[in-house]
């Protein structure tokens, strides 16, 4: 299982349009993807595609969060995913 720790980028936190943007990328990744904040057990894990889960996370600006997947092209699509979290959207 591959494995990437991000740090929130946007000021808003992981919410409404960082958590729209986020969610559509790991929904595009083509795999299952999760997200946890740091220190949460891995079996705790919400699905990263779902705006719902991402929003009631409640991960703010600079907390830390891990982010997991497995099969094929694991790896890069979670970089592309924490260069996803690591932007901040809302000065865009």
């Amino acid at each position: 299982m591959a494995e990437r720790t991000a740090t929130i980028g946007s000021r808003v936190g992981l919410h409404a349009r960082p958590a729209a943007i986020f969610a559509e990328a790991a929904g595009e990744a083509g795999l299952d993807v999760t997200i946890a904040k740091v220190g949460e057990p891995a079996d705790e894990a919400m699905d990263a595609s779902s705006i719902l889960s991402l929003m009631s996370l409640g991960a703010e600006y600079g907390q830390q969060v891990v982010l997991r997947a497995d099969g094929p092209g694991a790896d890069e699509a979670l970089a592309k995913l924490v260069t996803v979290l690591e932007t901040d959207h809302d000065a865009e």
